[in-house]
């Protein structure tokens, strides 16, 4: 699987567009992705798992689903569809560079400037009052500069990802046995009808992305990424 240069640069719209796609395959608007959900999307971007894999993917399972003579279980999780996903995805990357990507290279998105300096201070903000004041200054020093990274986002969203992990190594040292052992059971819980649709690779993945996201929301801190900027 390719990584995060390989897939189209500066489409910071895959998590959105996911989100729709899943939404009018099931046929309601206001079915709520779950942590999970989430979870799993992250996965496949850091993979560099092209949008149109995951659109196709999505499609696939729910004419699979619907093809059956009998459904008694309906789809209420992006992960009913992880298999047919990553089939889609190999199968694009067994075209070769050839393929037809064009769900997949959409037009970058371009932030207006205001927009992108509000996301990094409002991100700063909640550093600040979550008691990380370091990392806040580092943030607001890239709005300071978001100028700079109107035309090429890729360096701005390295440094968000690197201080990210700084935050996240951080809540995870601070993490209580309890609270950890909390966290891991609620994951199983959630991953235990899937389980079988994913590799032990993926499936490592996914609970780590799934732990992380947790503790950011129990701290009631956002995540960095541009993808995040909605």
């Amino acid at each position: 699987m390719s990584d995060f240069d390989n897939w189209p640069a500066n489409y910071f719209n895959y998590f959105t567009e996911i989100e729709e796609h899943f939404q009018r395959a099931r046929g309601t608007g206001l079915f709520l992705l779950s942590p999970l959900d989430w979870a799993l999307i992250e996965t496949w971007k850091n993979a560099g798992v092209p949008l149109a894999a995951v659109l196709r993917g999505v499609d696939a399972a729910f004419e699979k689903w619907r093809s059956r003579k009998s459904r008694m279980e309906s789809i209420n999780s992006l992960a009913w569809c992880a298999q047919a996903v990553m089939l889609e995805a190999d199968k694009l990357a067994a075209a070769g560079p050839g393929a037809d990507l064009s769900q997949a290279r959409p037009a970058a998105p371009v932030f207006p400037l205001e927009d992108l300096r509000d996301y990094l201070a409002r991100n700063a903000g909640a550093l600040r009052n979550a008691g990380q004041p370091d990392l806040a200054a580092s943030v607001d020093a890239l709005a300071a500069e978001a100028e700079r990274y109107l035309h090429d986002l890729e360096p701005l969203e390295q440094h968000l990802t690197a201080l990210e992990g700084n935050l996240i190594a951080r809540l995870t040292a601070a993490q209580s046995e309890q609270d950890s052992l909390a966290a891991r059971r609620e994951l199983d819980r959630q991953l235990r009808p899937y389980r079988s649709k994913m590799t032990a690779p993926q499936l490592a993945m996914l609970e780590r992305q799934y732990l992380e996201r947790r503790l950011l929301e129990q701290a009631g801190l956002p995540r960095l990424s541009l993808f995040y900027m909605r």
